[in-house]
């Protein structure tokens, strides 16, 4: 079973000490989110919390140290005393792209999959009227997703990559990446602006 001694409080003061891109914030509410979601979902709903902290911290390093993504993360983690299994989660994402190490546990695949997925569903979202996902349906997300002008910066091949870990068809994790979306959406917007101004103090 994947635990972590870290709590969300420990965790959200890291992410605000590193991130103070409200863009980049809200990316990591929505996966962390959309993670607790799958967990539930997948049947390690005693490890969701877990699962919610890789989402939460896995860009813990992007903003400040692009150009050592997944590689600055574990110096960054140990200030809060991260174990090993936290540690490898969050940096497993980036594996083939900025690092060697591997999504090896299905939650580390869920999260390799759905980092970029949430990127280009959230992009899509902001282009219809209602600006959310929440009539938003999969065969819009397939267009977005053949479409290689939109959201360019989201990798079709890490989503291609990352259904393929988990052994799913890419309709599938269209669809279940945004149900967790939807089922989150609001309680993101609601959390963003306190997490905005606790990154401006921090």
């Amino acid at each position: 079973m994947m635990q972590t001694s870290t709590n969300r409080a420990q965790a959200l003061a890291l992410l605000t000490k590193y991130n103070k891109k409200p863009f980049h914030l809200e990316h990591a509410l929505t996966v962390e989110a959309v993670m607790g979601w799958f967990a539930r979902d997948l049947g390690y709903g005693d490890e969701a919390e877990f699962w919610q902290l890789a989402g939460l911290l896995h860009d813990v390093d992007f903003e400040r140290y692009p150009e050592e993504h997944c590689q600055k993360a574990p110096e960054l983690l140990a200030e809060i005393d991260a174990g090993e299994d936290l540690t490898h989660a969050v940096c497993s994402h980036g594996y083939g792209l900025v690092c060697d190490v591997a999504p090896v546990h299905e939650m580390e695949k869920v999260l390799f999959a759905v980092d970029e997925l949430t990127g280009l569903i959230g992009a899509a979202a902001l282009m219809r009227p209602s600006k959310s996902v929440q009539d938003m349906e999969v065969k819009s997300v397939k267009k977005k997703f053949k479409d290689k002008h939109f959201a360019a910066g989201c990798s079709r091949d890490v989503i291609r990559q990352g259904a393929e870990n988990l052994g799913w068809e890419l309709p599938t994790l269209f669809e279940k990446t945004l149900e967790a979306m939807r089922s989150c959406e609001d309680s993101v917007r609601a959390a963003l602006p306190a997490l905005i101004a606790q990154a401006e103090e921090n």
